[in-house]
């Protein structure tokens, strides 16, 4: 059970950030419910490594880091997801990260100035910001 999603997208992370962004992103993680180990087992240096735990396959290209389909996992989203996806927020300059849920639900989050903003309703959760409470909305109220 779960709710699969794909990303896909790229953020401009500067590559000599990497490490700190990855670090910052397993502090919030631990914090959350989700599928990636939170008791501090995984030895995790990279965001690329951290692919599975936001739920998509991460490469790094130069100091651009590209969003796709963990065809391999199982990319089913969870709060640590979430928190992933805020806590790299301070480390990225630009770009957008889009989220396509099994319902066809669509939203992204925007990367500018080290701030993240969703845009659109969040599938598994209803939210239309991070951590934001549940709104209904109309499924015909979302592509």
């Amino acid at each position: 059970m779960g709710y699969v999603v794909r990303p896909s997208g790229r953020l401009n992370l500067q590559e000599s950030d990497d490490a700190a962004a990855a670090a910052a992103a397993q502090a919030a993680m631990a914090g959350r419910a989700g599928w990636y180990p939170a008791d501090g087992s995984a030895s995790i240096d990279t965001l690329a490594e951290l692919g599975e735990a936001a739920r998509a396959s991460i490469i790094r290209d130069g100091d651009w880091i590209e969003f796709g389909y963990d065809d391999e996992g199982d990319p089913k989203w969870s709060d640590q997801a979430t928190a992933f996806y805020v806590a790299i927020a301070p480390f990225v300059r630009s770009g957008t990260v889009h989220i396509e849920g099994e319902d066809g639900a669509r939203w992204s989050y925007t990367y500018a100035d080290g701030q993240v903003t969703q845009q659109g309703w969040n599938g598994w959760d209803g939210s239309i910001e991070p951590f934001g409470e549940y709104v209904n909305l109309d499924p015909l109220d979302y592509p």
